[in-house]
């Protein structure tokens, strides 16, 4: 059994320090209205990027998830009350941002009975009543599999479901604490099932211990289910705290992958080593 060793991160995943105008202001607005982003609780590389061009992805119900996942910065312990006022606030970031794709996702909240979906479907109500025009993308847990919460969520105002897979079954009890491969592809397909014509989309992350013949069936059961659009990235690890980095994928070996999902028949893959769920949403849909 091979010991994975980490190394130090190759040219490809080096990026610039977060700065500029456009960074200063988006996180002042998500500062000014007490917001909590998954770029900022989740470490995400591209944060100097996507602030800079006046974009971010919302974390609602508190930065403290239930559950402790091996691959995640995100906080875990006891969460907060839920904030009843946050959709509302979301809306007003959306606005003040101009945004016209914006991607919510969320904590895990087990604790409560719905897993948060109500708090989904309200903030896409409060930001359609906003800025109308706006696609609204969430990216959920797998609210432990229960249907009227999945059918609450793909029943609100949205425009794309994304629920991550993350890596492929075979190592989710090392990687995915208190999750289901099964359970995970029947809220996708519970997701499509409600709204037929709802896009759906899942993501995973590269880089585990997984193998390319474990990809491809993920990819398949993925397609077998109806998901339009897949995200494929390099996992990068937090803190020594979390599971170690078994490879860097180099970007030509994300490029054959992606062809090789698009054959399956995905309208959009978005693959490369700094991809991530929300990575440059706004063009995985087609415009309209």
């Amino acid at each position: 059994m091979s010991v994975a060793v980490e190394r130090r991160l190759p040219p490809w995943l080096k990026v610039r320090a977060p700065g500029g105008p456009g960074f200063g202001e988006t996180a002042g607005i998500v500062r000014e209205l007490g917001l909590h982003t998954v770029c900022q609780e989740a470490h995400c590389p591209n944060v100097g990027e996507c602030w800079g061009h006046r974009t971010a992805t919302f974390m609602l119900l508190g930065d403290t998830c239930t559950r402790n996942c091996g691959f995640c910065a995100v906080t875990h312990g006891r969460p907060l009350d839920v904030d009843a006022d946050e959709p509302g606030r979301v809306a007003v970031a959306v606005a003040r941002l101009g945004l016209r794709h914006v991607v919510v996702t969320s904590v895990n909240r087990d604790d409560l009975p719905d897993g948060g979906a109500a708090h989904f479907a309200a903030t896409a109500r409060a930001i359609k009543a906003q800025v109308p025009s706006c696609r609204v993308e969430v990216l959920v847990p797998d609210f432990k599999g229960r249907e009227a919460s999945v059918g609450e969520v793909a029943q609100a105002p949205i425009d794309v479901f994304n629920h991550n897979v993350e890596t492929v079954p075979r190592l989710y009890a090392r990687v995915r604490a208190g999750a289901r491969y099964g359970r995970s592809l029947g809220v996708l397909e519970t997701a499509k099932s409600e709204r037929p014509g709802l896009l759906t989309k899942a993501g995973l992350m590269l880089g585990l211990g997984e193998d390319e013949s474990e990809l491809m069936n993920v990819f398949s059961d993925l397609r077998s289910i109806g998901c339009d659009i897949l995200t494929l990235g390099q996992y990068l690890r937090p803190s020594r705290e979390h599971l170690p980095v078994d490879r860097y994928v180099p970007p030509e070996e994300f490029a054959g992958l992606r062809e090789r999902a698009l054959a399956l028949g995905f309208r959009h893959v978005e693959a490369g080593p700094l991809v991530r769920s929300s990575y440059h949403a706004w063009d995985h849909v087609p415009p309209g």
